[in-house]
């Protein structure tokens, strides 16, 4: 048998085995795709998955600025 037949023209998955969403971005913090892409991702043609992998490096799957913390609170 051939191992050809193993190989497979797709475009990988960027799972990273880390899935949070998160609550404001609504996007994965180990990928940075959204749900619905997350979801769609094994329908998707080649052609849209390169293009959603082209767009994740500008992504911020989560905010980058802090919310407060223990200095916020103690602010108030």
């Amino acid at each position: 048998m051939s191992n050809e037949v193993w190989k497979r023209d797709e475009v990988e998955s960027p799972c990273t085995q880390i899935c949070v969403v998160h609550p404001e971005t609504r996007l994965c913090t180990g990928c940075a795709r959204s749900i619905d892409e997350i979801s769609r991702w094994s329908k998707m043609s080649a052609t849209e998955r390169s293009a959603i992998l082209a767009e994740l490096p500008n992504r911020s799957a989560a905010p980058k600025k802090r919310r407060g913390g223990r200095k916020g609170r103690l602010q108030r």
